[in-house]
């Protein structure tokens, strides 16, 4: 039998012209959505879609800015460094801060003692039944997806990533050149297309940052997902079966750049996104840590708010007594 170590390997292949091809191709997409967009944004039928579009793109992007980060989409360092400053204009996310924090994921997946670094916090089932009204209060407000899938794109995107916690641990200039980069841009499409050019642009940031978080959170948020605590933690179960494998269909692969294959994605880092979706369908069924996850389970999985270690699976809220905890449910 093939080790899954050795599966990968086969599709861990950087290949300037193929990363080139990513980085143009979906640029050229990102700039047509938002010139036909802004340039006919009172006729909905063309503006609403090409919004749509330009937010797709715009996590396209972010994943090739991710695989820069991991200097996976060019052959040399230099290319992955130099994209992924370029594409931080367009993801809106500072470059060094999005790759060293997503490290830090990377580095603490599935550590029940390193939950900061998970990007969508889980509380235990124990932690949760010792907890006071306003710690329920609060987790409960957070992980509602209205609130999550809203507030959370605009927290993550346009604030924690600039917020000084992380910015001092990267440095604080490359940040404070970027969020100038930033404001060029945003000035050049005001120049180019006016106010209506902003409109779009905001417009679709926002329903991208919603994507974004529904992405992230169903990556490891899933009823068969894995935690643990050293010593016991196992880093390979941790990349294969703590993280998801999404087919949400083709088109949204396109649209997402086939990051929803992350279970392969954590085992191999070194995949570049164009390279995950065959590596995902060409996976033999004895190498598969779990099944795929299509629509409904993907919706199903926004109830599973806590881990409960004893029966090793996220589960909902457990149901309080009529005269508990009523004001917090």
């Amino acid at each position: 039998m093939t080790d899954i170590r050795e599966y990968t390997r086969k599709y861990a292949i950087k290949s300037d012209a193929m990363g080139a091809l990513s980085f143009f191709a979906s640029l050229a997409a990102y700039g047509a959505a938002l010139t036909l967009g802004a340039s006919y944004a009172t006729t909905l039928w063309i503006s609403v879609p090409m919004v749509v579009i330009l937010a797709f793109a715009s996590v396209r992007l972010y994943v090739l800015q991710h695989d820069c980060g991991h200097h996976s989409l060019f052959e040399t360092k230099w290319m992955n460094d130099a994209a992924g400053y370029v594409l931080s204009i367009f993801s809106l996310t500072p470059f060094r801060v999005m790759q060293y924090n997503h490290n830090l994921h990377h580095a603490y997946l599935g550590n029940l003692e390193h939950r900061e670094t998970t990007e969508v916090y889980t509380m235990t089932l124990r932690e949760w039944q010792e907890a006071g009204f306003f710690n329920r209060l609060w987790y409960r407000l957070y992980r509602n997806p209205l609130i999550m899938l809203s507030l959370g794109g605009l927290y993550t995107y346009f604030i924690a990533y600039r917020w000084p916690r992380n910015t001092l641990k990267v440095g604080a200039g490359g940040v404070i050149a970027h969020n100038l980069m930033l404001a060029a841009y945003v000035a050049l499409v005001y120049l180019a297309f006016g106010i209506p050019g902003l409109v779009v642009l905001a417009a679709s940031a926002i329903i991208a940052g919603v994507i974004g978080v529904f992405l992230v959170y169903l990556q490891h948020n899933f009823e068969d997902t894995y935690w643990d605590r050293k010593p016991d933690l196992d880093f390979r179960k941790a990349t294969l079966v703590g993280s998801s494998s999404l087919d949400l269909g083709h088109w949204w692969d396109v649209g997402t750049g086939n990051i929803a294959y992350h279970d392969l994605h954590h085992f191999n880092p070194s995949i570049p996104s164009f390279m995950l979706r065959k590596c995902q369908n060409n996976l033999p069924d004895e190498l598969k840590s779990h099944d795929v996850i299509r629509w409904p389970e993907a919706i199903r999985s926004f109830r599973l708010k806590l881990w409960d270690e004893d029966a090793e699976r996220l589960v909902p809220f457990p149901k309080e007594p009529a005269h508990g905890m009523a004001a917090a449910g």
